[in-house]
C-alpha cells in the first residue's frame, strides 16, 4: 500500500524560472532588461560580489538603485527599503548575497505591488493580510549555500521590538527568476560554510519527515540529503573545491524547494524565537537543534505512533548520510551529531539560551507555523528536553 495515501494530492510552486550553473550570473542583465528598466539591487555589507552584475545591469540601460542588509533583515530595514524603491520609481528588484539580502529583497518586491503597510501583511506581530497582487518582478541570487530562500514563498524578517522573527508569507512572493551560480560561493568563509551548510541538511531532513511531505518532495530531498554528506565536509575544509561547492549549491537549492512545499519541522519551529532573543546565526541555531529534534521525533514516534512509516523515512535518512546500507535512525542522529562538532558549532548556551528561557521558548515556538508540520505534536516536557540538550543545559 502506498505510503502517501493521505498525501497523494498535493501542490508544488516555485521561482517562474531557474538558472543552475557556474557563471550563469552574466545571464542576469539581459533577462533583468526585460522586466524593468529601474532596479533595486539589495546586497550584503560589502557590494564586492556584486560588482560584476551592476556593470552588466549598466550596460543593458538599467538605472540602479542601491540598498545594503548589513546584518539580519529588520522590519525597518524592509520599510526603509521600500520608500527608497518607491521614490526612485523602481519597477524590479534583484537581490545578491545570503538569505537576509534574498529575504529583504522578496519583501520589499511583494510591497511595491501590493497597497498598505510590511505590518498589514506580517504572521504572529501584525494583521496576517493575505497579498492581492503579484510581487513586482525578483530576481533572486544567492552567493551562500544554505537557506534556499531564492525559491522560497516568504520572506523572514526580525522586528527589534518584538525580539522576535516573524515571516510574510504568500505564493505571489516566489522569485520571477532564480539564478544559482555556485562559483560565488567559492569565497565563503569555514564557519558561513558550515552554519549555511548545515541550515541546508536541516531543511532537507525535515521536509522529508514533514506532515505535509508528498513523493516529489521526498525526491528532491533524498538527492540533496546524499549533495550534503558527500561534500559540506569538503567544501569546509577547501572553500575552492568546485565540485562540492556545486553540491552544496544544489542541496540548498533543494532545500528551499522543499521547505516551501511541504513545510519544516520543530528545529525551524524554534529557530525563529531563537532567532529574535538571542544574537545567532539561524544555520548555528537550527543545525544545534537538528540532532535532538530527530531523536525527540524518533522516540516520541516509537512510542505513540509505532506504525508510522516516517520511522522508515529516519532509518532512510541514516543511509543516505552514514552510506551504510544498513544504518538505522540513531546512526543518522549521531552522524549529524558528530558532524555539527567538527564542524564547531556551538551549544545554545553559547550564544545566550539560560534554563530561565526554557519554558518561554517552548510557549513561543508554540506559535510557529514549522511547528505544524512537524511529524509528530511534542510535549511541553519532550520540547523542553531538546531545548536542554541544545543547550548543554
Amino acid at each position: 500500500m502506498s505510503l502517501y495515501r493521505i498525501t497523494m494530492n498535493f501542490e508544488f510552486a516555485t521561482a517562474s524560472s531557474i538558472i543552475f550553473g557556474a557563471g550563469t550570473l552574466k545571464e542576469v542583465a539581459p533577462l533583468a532588461a526585460e522586466m524593468g528598466t529601474r532596479a533595486l539591487v539589495v546586497t550584503g555589507r560589502s557590494t564586492a560580489r556584486a560588482h560584476a552584475l551592476l556593470d552588466q545591469l549598466r550596460a543593458h540601460k538599467l538605472h540602479t538603485i542601491g540598498l545594503a542588509v548589513s546584518g539580519e533583515p529588520t522590519t525597518s530595514l524592509v520599510t526603509e527599503g521600500l520608500q527608497r524603491a518607491r521614490d526612485a520609481g523602481c519597477n524590479i528588484a534583484i537581490a545578491i548575497g545570503g538569505g537576509s539580502v534574498i529575504d529583504t529583497g522578496k519583501a520589499i518586491a511583494a510591497l511595491l505591488t501590493n497597497g498598505g503597510e510590511l505590518f498589514d501583511y506580517l504572521e504572529v506581530i501584525g494583521r496576517g493580510k493575505r497579498l492581492s497582487c503579484a510581487s513586482a518582478p525578483f530576481i533572486a541570487i544567492p552567493t551562500t549555500s544554505g537557506t534556499g530562500a531564492e525559491v522560497t514563498r516568504n520572506a523572514v524578517l526580525f522586528s527589534p521590538e518584538q525580539h522576535v522573527k516573524v515571516s510574510m508569507r504568500s505564493p505571489l512572493m516566489l522569485p520571477r527568476l532564480a539564478v544559482v551560480d555556485p562559483v560565488l560561493s567559492h569565497s565563503l568563509p569555514p564557519a558561513v560554510t558550515a552554519s549555511t551548510g548545515l541550515d541546508a541538511l536541516t531543511q532537507l531532513i525535515e521536509p522529508y519527515v514533514s506532515a505535509y511531505a508528498n513523493p516529489l518532495t521526498d525526491g528532491i530531498c533524498r538527492e540533496g540529503i546524499r549533495f550534503v554528506a558527500r561534500s559540506l565536509r569538503i567544501a569546509y575544509e577547501d572553500g575552492g573545491n568546485a565540485a562540492a561547492r556545486e553540491d552544496m549549491s544544489l542541496a540548498s537549492l533543494f532545500g528551499g524547494l522543499a521547505l516551501a512545499n511541504a513545510g519544516l519541522g520543530a528545529a525551524h519551529g524554534f529557530a525563529g524565537p531563537l532567532g529574535g532573543m538571542f544574537s545567532a546565526p539561524h544555520g548555528a541555531i537550527c543545525a544545534r537543534l537538528l540532532p535532538w529534534v530527530m531523536e525527540a521525533n524518533v522516540r516520541a514516534l516509537e512510542r505513540r505512533a509505532p506504525s508510522s512509516p516516517t520511522l522508515s523515512k529516519y532509518d532512510e535518512i541514516a543511509r543516505l548520510l552514514t552510506g551504510s546500507a544498513s544504518a538505522r535512525a540513531r546512526e543518522g542522529i549521531s552522524w549529524v551529531s558528530e558532524i555539527c562538532s567538527s564542524l564547531q558549532i556551538p551549544s545554545l548556551a553559547v550564544f545566550g539560551l539560560g534554563e530561565n528561557d526554557i519554558a518561554p521558548v517552548v510557549a513561543r515556538s508554540r506559535k510557529a507555523s514549522s511547528m505544524k508540520s512537524n511529524p509528530i505534536v511534542l510535549t511541553d516536557e519532550e520540547l523542553a528536553w531538546i531545548l536542554t540538550n541544545a543547550g548543554n543545559l
